[in-house]
């Protein structure tokens, strides 16, 4: 039988690294940057056309390379910086694998400049596929420049699997912040298609974080700084009031490379515990330095992700850290030791004479008060019996009051009887107030009691919830207001046509201002008010963004709203689905909109955290299928403007309206995420409860 295994072709090899460390535009910006950093530049250029589609260049000051050098660095696993197997425990520099310009120059065209200081001439090398097509000296400035052109240009499908431009872009600013902020100390600049995006000269941590976030940051910084034989934590964080929907203002640093780790965030916002409104997230910037012999960096192949030897103890101090940073800068609640909160004294009621009677000239109201105070200081005959031990809970009558306390009572109640009622009929008419006939009182209690004498299965006429009962002026009984049914043409009103018959006669009722109990023929329905206003609100924005048209309505004052790049890439890649649900707002600034209008249903409140929240809910929404972006925009806005009603009380108009809208919908059981709205009990389940 033949031999079956051989070894694969080198740009096949190369391909396949490829596939693990260039995923994306970004992931070749990340690696060309590293390697500006690890040699040692003070500036450093990034050059990007199409979202890093047509060209991705990198060009710095660094120490250059010599011509083998050059050639050398296109090898796989070929590098500077590892030598023994001791130095694996002992890495400080960020590329160390060997693999990148390699498995880069196995999907792309590249061009490599490089000249070391003190040489006349540079070199100047030209790979396509991982083959060598040229090689020559050539004139060039000190440090290394290198063009990824036509990335995937060999691998056609890799190509058909990058996202728009607007989503490839995002990435690259999140490969671009990171090394940005790890290094304060070099001066980054960024274009996109010939225009300058940042330009972020050498400085302190704090000042970059205020040129690559923005100027919101400038008031809002704690300083961060705990030292360990163990590990040292510094950095800023972001004082509460500062804290944002959407978590991308977020990065850990250990030994200057940027990672991702749920456990440290947990840490931090453990630290803030009790200082952040309901599903906000602080920022924070916070740099770890320990023995690299202590941690493990090369279990992820963007190395994104590490492992620490003692991860308890680094939960530990960097909670620590974060909570004496909140204290020293009095973000900490405090408490106040001179005062009892907890057993404040009760000042007693006492009423006022002061206040002109309404009734009478002569009547005083601290006749009453006195009275009382009186007929309390008198000890009765029960409560000068002592109570008896064996029986603790006994209740207890309250005093009763002394015979001259009587009096005065009587008294008191006596001068109320002699208050002259105003003739209210008369007044009216001289005002100008219709007063109904007597014929008319007598016609509207002969329909009120025909209408309680409706048969069973007439039901009877709803009534709004919004006007009370309405006396006729002189009269002591009122006829009841009832408004007219809504038709069933209304669109804001919907019938229940697939609803399960409610009981004639039954209303609506709220239960802990959070769910709708409808008594129905077969038991008792349980509504998810805030589910239910999800699902109401997700299909009426789908069918507005079928449309591409829906209401809005005009801000008085146009709002300027700021967002970090990140955030704002987001935003123009979801701009068209925004517009189409009502969003109206124009550029006004670098990363700045201008909100003139939004939804017409959607509450007026702060704009900026309406779509601070949209688009975090669209950044780090998950679901099980891959969703249209306006499906996911129309769910977004959902979720965010019903969780922002959630704990209202309702009308009992209101109820009835969410109930039929609900019932109105296509899939009233469940929210768009699957999430149940109703729940249906049983006759039989209720009594199941008392005959356990």
């Amino acid at each position: 039988m033949a031999d079956i295994i051989q070894l694969l072709p080198e740009y096949l090899a190369n391909q396949i690294a490829a596939g693990e460390v260039v995923q994306r535009p970004a992931s070749a910006v990340k690696e060309l940057l590293e390697n500006a950093v690890d040699a040692g530049a003070t500036q450093v250029q990034l050059i990007i056309k199409e979202a890093g589609k047509q060209l991705v260049q990198v060009v710095d000051n660094g120490t250059g390379m010599s011509a083998t050098d050059a050639r050398m660095s296109l090898e796989r696993h070929a590098t500077s910086k590892i030598r023994t197997t001791d130095d694996l425990f002992r890495i400080r520099t960020l590329g160390f694998r060997g693999e990148a310009l390699a498995s880069i120059a196995a999907v792309a065209q590249v061009e490599l400049r490089t000249k070391q200081r003190g040489q006349d001439t540079g070199s100047l090398l030209l790979v396509e596929g991982s083959q060598i097509t040229s090689q020559q000296p050539v004139a060039c400035p000190d440090g290394t420049s290198i063009s990824v052109k036509n990335l995937f240009f060999n691998v056609p499908a890799r190509r058909n699997f990058l996202k728009s431009n607007a989503v490839e872009m995002r990435h690259i600013l999140d490969e671009f912040q990171h090394v940005a902020l790890a290094n304060p100390q070099i001066s980054f600049s960024l274009f996109q298609n010939d225009l300058e995006v940042f330009n972020l000269p050498a400085g302190k941590l704090s000042q970059r974080i205020v040129a690559l976030l923005g100027n919101g940051y400038k008031e809002q910084l704690a300083q961060v700084e705990e030292v360990t034989p163990f590990i040292s934590v510094k950095g800023y964080i972001g004082k509460p009031e500062s804290a944002k929907k959407s978590r991308g203002d977020q990065f850990f640093f250990v030994n200057n490379r940027f990672i991702r780790s749920a456990y440290l965030n947990h840490a931090v916002l453990t630290a803030y515990e009790g200082l952040l409104p309901k599903d906000t997230h602080p920022f924070y910037v916070l740099f770890l330095e320990l023995d690299p012999k202590t941690i493990d960096i090369n279990v992820h192949p963007t190395k994104t992700e590490i492992k620490f030897e003692d991860e308890k103890t680094v939960y530990a101090i960097v909670r620590a850290a974060v909570k004496q940073s909140l204290g020293l800068h009095n973000m900490a609640p405090s408490l106040d030791f001179e005062g009892d909160v907890n057993f404040a004294p009760i000042q007693p009621l006492r009423l006022s004479g002061n206040e002109q009677n309404p009734f009478a000239g002569d009547f005083k109201p601290d006749a009453l008060a006195s009275a009382a105070a009186r007929a309390a200081s008198t000890p009765s005959k029960s409560e000068q019996r002592p109570s008896r031990s064996s029986e603790p809970y006994e209740r207890q009558l309250p005093p009763r009051p002394t015979d001259q306390a009587k009096r005065e009572l009587e008294e008191f109640y006596k001068s109320l009887q002699q208050v002259k009622v105003p003739d209210i009929e008369r007044e009216a008419t001289a005002i100008g107030v219709p007063v109904p006939s007597a014929a008319a009182i007598a016609a509207a209690r002969q329909a009120e009691e025909a209408a309680q004498q409706t048969t069973p299965e007439q039901p009877a006429t709803p009534t709004t919830g919004l006007a009370a009962p309405v006396a006729p002026l002189g009269q002591s009984e009122a006829a009841p207001f009832v408004m007219p049914a809504p038709s069933a043409a209304s669109p804001e009103l919907p019938l229940r046509e697939a609803a399960p018959s409610a009981a004639p006669g039954n209303k609506v009722l709220q239960l802990h201002q959070q769910y709708l109990m409808v008594p129905v023929k077969s038991g008792v329905m349980l509504i998810d008010q805030v589910a239910a206003r999800e699902r109401i609100l997700f299909e009426q924005y789908a069918q507005a963004l079928e449309r591409e048209t829906s209401a809005s309505q005009t801000l008085l004052f146009p709002r300027s709203v700021t967002f970090t790049p990140q955030d704002f890439a987001i935003l123009r890649e979801v701009e068209e689905p925004l517009k189409a649900l009502g969003f109206r707002f124009s550029d006004f600034g670098k990363y700045t909109i201008a909100v003139e209008g939004i939804p017409a249903d959607v509450p007026a409140r702060d704009e900026k955290e309406l779509l601070e929240g949209l688009i975090e809910q669209f950044r780090t929404h998950a679901g099980p299928v891959k969703l249209d972006r306006r499906e996911q925009m129309a769910r977004a806005l959902a979720r965010r403007v019903a969780a922002s009603a959630a704990g209202n009380r309702l009308t009992e108009f209101e109820m009835t309206a969410l109930v039929d809208k609900l019932f109105a919908c296509s899939v009233p059981n469940y929210t768009p995420d699957g999430r149940r709205t109703l729940v249906l009990l049983e006759l039989g389940e209720l009594q199941s409860f008392f005959t356990r």
